[in-house]
């Protein structure tokens, strides 16, 4: 089978690898789509400490059932919850399983979707309703990511959020509380590309790189400043304005992944009794509802979503490190 392989740091490699042969409890599936994730990047970067080469990537994919499901017929879309958890540590025990002390993925821990078939754990198997597209079932995975930190946050309909990033993640969490009733949302974005996409979904924006954020954010909140910020860019300069845009009794939600620790002002935590909480990943349940968000055509998704061939991996690795016009790019495989 035809197979994109992370080889060493900033290389990868188009290949024919063995189709997977599944066990007992396994199902294998014809991969559709792959996207390409963030933690993909770091993989590719060379700067993910579990993710070791020679390794198939990619955890957010669709694809149809092949052979091994016991209820599902082959040819059947579906997609895969990729959260490999331990199932005995304290955090399973008590419902968390998705942060796992010992936390693995698909595609990270073991090969995953960037291949015409992976091989998954049967119990992980979620089927896509035929009348979604397998292009949008592979963004079920990222929407989730939306869908669980809105939960997560205590947002409530009407409130007014900002939102830091328009990337694929950013995207999905202000579509998500557009979706789900939010009074306003305002997006924060450095790159033109992003900003103008982020309008044609119907976000209000700031650009960070030309207007001051403060300012932008009280004029918008009518003086008020927002109920919640979600942090989804994860860059050092987010943290030089997200206690200042929240009202007071505000909640911040740290969605995106710093490389490095940043700087908090924890006293402006203290004197406004701000709320300041984390996201990781998502539970099963969050695939659920992101399912239902793509069938609504609520948004249009498609406005993100741009794909390539595996033979062009090596190229669009590239590309995207060094910075494109690109929200999501998906492999047909």
């Amino acid at each position: 089978m035809k197979s994109i392989v992370y080889q060493n740091a900033q290389e990868v490699t188009v290949e024919q690898k063995a189709i997977p042969e599944i066990g007992p409890g396994e199902v294998l599936i014809k991969v559709a789509y792959a996207g390409i994730c963030g933690s993909d990047m770091n993989i590719y970067q060379g700067m993910h400490p579990r993710a070791k080469a020679p390794l198939v990537m990619g955890h957010e994919f669709s694809g149809t059932i092949e052979k091994g499901h016991p209820t599902l017929a082959k040819g059947t879309p579906v997609t895969v919850y990729p959260l490999l958890s331990c199932g005995h540590c304290e955090p399973c025990l008590s419902g968390a399983a998705h942060v796992c002390n010992t936390l693995k993925l698909i595609g990270i821990d073991c090969d995953g979707a960037m291949a015409e078939y992976v091989k998954v754990p049967a119990d992980k198997v979620l089927e896509i309703p035929p009348t979604l597209s397998l292009k949008l079932g592979a963004f079920i995975e990222p929407l989730a990511v939306g869908v669980h930190a809105v939960r997560r946050s205590g947002y409530k309909p009407g409130d007014r959020v900002v939102v830091f990033g328009a990337g694929p993640i950013g995207l999905c969490v202000a579509s998500c509380l557009k979706y789900f009733g939010a009074s306003k949302v305002i997006v924060i974005e450095a790159n033109p590309y992003r900003l103008q996409v982020a309008q044609k979904l119907g976000f209000t924006t700031i650009d960070a790189a030309h207007e001051d954020v403060r300012a932008k954010v009280k004029e918008y909140t009518n003086g008020v400043n927002a109920d919640f910020a979600f942090d989804c860019a994860a860059h050092p300069s987010v943290q030089t304005h997200l206690m200042d845009i929240l009202r007071v009794q505000g909640t911040a939600v740290v969605v995106g992944s710093y490389k490095k620790p940043p700087e908090v002002d924890l006293l402006k935590v203290e004197f406004k009794e701000l709320t300041l909480i984390g996201i990781r990943v998502y539970e099963r349940r969050d695939f659920e509802i992101a399912i239902r968000i793509l069938e609504s055509g609520f948004i249009d998704f498609n406005l993100l979503l741009s794909e390539a061939t595996p033979e062009q991996a090596p190229a669009v690795f590239q590309d995207l490190l060094k910075g494109t016009n690109m929200i999501k790019m998906l492999f047909k495989m």
